[in-house]
Parts: structure tokens; C-alpha cells; sequence
């Protein structure tokens, strides 16, 4: 398991204050170290297209990046985390030198990765030509439209296709910086940074559920306690009945305000903590395959396998290996 170096790649000096959001989050993450997590952490470079000279920005701030884009080359990870509106709806291009050196990571190997309408410059680029890629759902339509070779999906919070990975919106941008520490670091690495950021290790469901509404309907507030006895609890045989009368719902009432409020239903919430906690279990733990899958509340070790290599591709045997003793998030038991 491997950091590396993260170039993200901004477009103007001027950065309009929507957009910081992104560009904070990537900052966030992967510029700040977390040596207690994994040393080494991430090398952060900041690359911008923009002028030497920064211009005043709308609300008196500038950028003044590290690196000119010639900090892309050699990095292990490029993320675009936004473009200009302008460039989204067309009345502006992107920088042909920018683009090039998009291409040129790519070719070098580099995982390329867009938050939001940074999808824009990864398909202008020709990096997402016959791929599944998103954005937010605000811009899939145009994203669609203006590149019809991007196989554009306005349902999901991300999409990680190997080497190349995209983000819907604002948040989602944090879920997917979030996949790119697990995957880099393991679910234990990530989680206890999630925990540090106060925000969910892994959100299930998709950007559909804000598409009409920008907050759900369903009070979070009332399904936070049950939600957090319940991943204190996975060991157990947990029902959605176990869980609504815990909340003092009805079933119905229960099931209808979490699919509301994650996009998903109480079963697969269940099934998608019970395998973040046999992944941190993996990880940090020497104990059997047996005692994982009862721990995390899958029942037998065959049961856990079939799950594993459903959504994830690898045995837990074998995803155990890619934490040795002494890697980030291994501990002995």
C-alpha cells in the first residue's frame, strides 16, 4: 500500500468560491499528513493553469499555486477538481496546455481523477472517451452533450474505473477522496480519517436522491443514534425490525426515512458497515477469517468470502495480504 504524489490541477488563479469547496477538500486530504495513520503520507503539489501574475479574486482571494503545470509530470495521482462555468457551458475553451498535459500523465500511467465539472477537462482531454464517468447532476446533461463519447451516468456519487475515477458534486468529492484513501491506504486508514473529518467512511446510494431536493426529506437526526448502535453492534443478527423498534418506528416508517436519507434500504446499509468493518478487522487484526465474519456479523467464513469477492474482487485471504505486519492500518491482534 503506496501514497504518493497527488497533483491537482487548477484552472484559474481565480478561483471562484463555489469551486473552493473541492479544491479544499483535496487539500484536505491529501495535504495534510497523517503519520499516525500511514508514513509516509500523500506529497501534495497544487498546479496551476493559470497566469504568473494572480488577479484580484471576487471576494479578495487569490491563488497562488506551487507548482505551474510542469508539477503534473511524475505524479501518481492527477485530480481536476473543477473548470470555470464558462468552460462548461462552452462559451470559454480550456487551455490547450492544460489538456496536453493531462494527456501526458495519462500516458505516463497516472490515475487521473475529476471532482464536479472537473469531469470537463478529463473528457475534453480525450481521457474519458469510451468510459463511465460522472459529475454533478446539474452538468451531466451538458457533459453528455458536449462529449457523446462519455458514457455519463447521473445516478451514483463516483465512479472508480481502474485509472481513471469521477466525482459527482461538492460532497461527493470528499466520498471520492475518501475511495482514493482506501484503496491507497486500506478501510482502516481511511475510516479513522473520516472519523477525523467528522463526515461517513462510505456513503451508499446516489447523487438521484438531491436531484429534486437538496436536502433530504427524511430527519437525519432522529435515524443517528439507531445508525450508531448499530455499527457498535454488528456482531449481532441485526432485522430491520431490531432496528426500527430501537428507533421507535414502525418497519415502514423506518425503512422509508433511511432509504430517504442514505438511497439505499436498511438491509444493504447493514451489508455495506458489516464489510467496512471485516475490511478494518483484515487490516489491523491477525485474527481468523472464522472470527472476522462473526465479528462483523456475516455469519460463517464462506459467507464473508462470497460477499468479499462480490464487492471487492479479492478473497479476504488475499486482501489480508496486501497488509503485512508493519503496513498502515496492520496491528497485531
Amino acid at each position: 500500500m503506496s501514497a504518493g504524489t497527488v497533483a491537482v490541477a487548477v484552472i484559474d488563479d481565480d478561483v471562484p468560491m463555489w469551486d473552493l469547496y473541492e479544491l479544499g477538500v483535496v487539500c484536505t486530504v491529501f495535504g495534510i499528513p497523517h503519520h499516525d495513520l500511514a508514513d509516509p503520507w500523500y506529497d501534495l503539489r497544487v498546479c496551476s493553469a493559470g497566469g504568473d501574475v494572480p488577479q484580484p479574486g471576487p471576494f479578495g482571494l487569490t491563488l497562488r499555486a506551487s507548482h505551474g503545470l510542469e508539477g503534473l509530470e511524475g505524479a501518481d495521482t492527477v485530480i481536476v477538481p473543477s473548470v470555470p462555468e464558462a468552460c462548461i457551458e462552452g462559451e470559454r475553451e480550456l487551455p490547450g496546455e492544460l489538456l496536453e498535459a493531462l494527456r501526458r500523465a495519462a500516458d505516463s500511467g497516472a490515475r487521473m481523477v475529476s471532482l464536479c465539472a472537473g469531469a470537463f477537462a478529463l473528457a475534453a482531454a480525450g481521457i474519458l472517451d469510451g468510459r463511465r464517468a460522472t459529475a454533478h447532476w446539474m452538468h451531466t446533461e451538458a457533459l453528455a452533450r458536449r462529449h457523446p463519447r462519455v458514457r455519463v451516468d447521473d445516478s451514483v456519487l463516483y465512479v472508480d474505473d481502474g485509472d481513471v475515477l469521477t466525482s459527482a458534486g461538492v460532497t461527493a468529492g470528499l466520498d471520492l477522496c475518501l475511495h482514493l484513501v482506501r484503496r491507497d491506504l486500506g478501510a482502516h486508514v481511511a475510516n479513522q480519517l473520516a472519523r477525523r473529518l467528522v463526515v461517513p467512511a462510505h456513503r451508499p446510494g446516489g447523487q438521484a436522491q438531491y436531484v429534486d431536493v437538496s436536502v433530504p426529506e427524511a430527519d437525519d437526526d432522529s435515524l443517528a443514534p439507531v445508525l450508531h448502535w448499530a455499527r457498535e453492534h454488528l456482531d449481532r443478527p441485526l432485522s430491520v425490525e431490531d432496528l426500527a423498534a430501537r428507533a421507535g418506528m414502525s418497519s415502514r416508517t423506518f425503512f422509508r426515512r433511511l432509504q430517504a436519507a442514505t438511497g439505499t434500504t436498511p438491509l444493504q446499509w447493514l451489508l455495506v458497515q458489516r464489510l467496512a468493518r471485516a475490511q478494518s478487522l483484515l487490516e489491523s487484526t491477525a485474527l481468523s477469517v472464522e472470527r472476522v465474519s462473526e465479528l462483523s456479523g456475516l455469519g460463517t467464513s464462506a459467507n464473508l468470502r462470497r460477499h468479499f469477492t462480490l464487492h471487492f474482487g479479492v478473497t479476504p485471504t488475499d486482501y489480508r495480504r496486501s497488509f503485512p505486519p508493519g503496513a498502515p492500518g496492520a496491528a497485531a491482534a
